[in-house]
């Protein structure tokens, strides 16, 4: 198991080989495996990108983001730019079904609504209008609707845990309530458990995945 100074020395490995991130601006403190990003970053991306290089690390438990995003110069937008941008972009993006996600700016800050097919379609709106650059934040409450019956769900993801190797997939455990998956049980890794997530996610008509595996560090 790694100590605490392990684990932020790891973290902070990872934030200097991640191309798309300023380390230098980006402070980690690290308590019983929870890690705390503090700081000031120049975009949303790079935010974004910072938090997801944290929990790519072994022994990360936890993450609490206090880091904030300022905007300089040319990268500043009024609302209604951004607002334009997203639209625009969603509706080039061949993945999404057209006109079925609305766009919101308040302060920089893009709220995404409307209704997918498919988790895939979530991911990939939320992630186009990511990178636009005056974006402060993205809040994601697209929801995903049905196309198939759900009656086989279970063995579904069960079995796509086998198929991808997960080590600790016979400690998982998955129950379906509707169209809700919850997950359970315990694994190595953040990396594990994100593939977990991912394989609830990917079994057509799921609308919402709560994630309860805790990682074994």
């Amino acid at each position: 198991m790694k100590t605490d100074v392990q684990v932020q020395h790891d973290v902070l490995a990872e934030l200097k080989w991640e191309p798309s991130i300023n380390a230098a601006d980006i402070g980690v403190e690290v308590k019983d495996g929870v890690v705390t990003l503090a700081g000031h970053v120049s975009s949303f991306a790079e935010k974004w990108d910072a938090e997801r290089a944290a929990q790519r690390v072994s022994g990360v438990k936890a993450l609490a983001i206090e880091m904030d995003v300022r905007l300089f110069g040319l990268s500043k937008r009024s609302d209604a730019d951004i607002a334009r941008a997203a639209e625009n972009v969603l509706q080039w993006m061949s993945v999404v079904p057209k006109d079925s996600v609305m766009v919101m700016v308040e302060n920089g800050w893009i709220t995404l609504s409307g209704t997918v097919n498919w988790q895939f379609q979530k991911q990939a709106a939320a992630g186009a209008v990511r990178y636009l650059m005056g974006v402060t934040g993205v809040s994601d409450q697209i929801t995903i609707g049905p196309e198939v019956s759900l009656s086989a769900i279970k063995s579904d993801i069960e079995a796509a845990l086998r198929r991808r190797a997960i080590a600790d997939a016979p400690e998982i455990t998955v129950k379906v309530h509707g169209n809700d998956v919850t997950l359970t049980g315990t694994v190595n890794t953040w990396s594990e458990r994100d593939l977990a997530w991912q394989c609830a996610w990917g079994a057509p008509g799921v609308r919402n995945v709560v994630d309860d595996i805790t990682v074994n560090n």
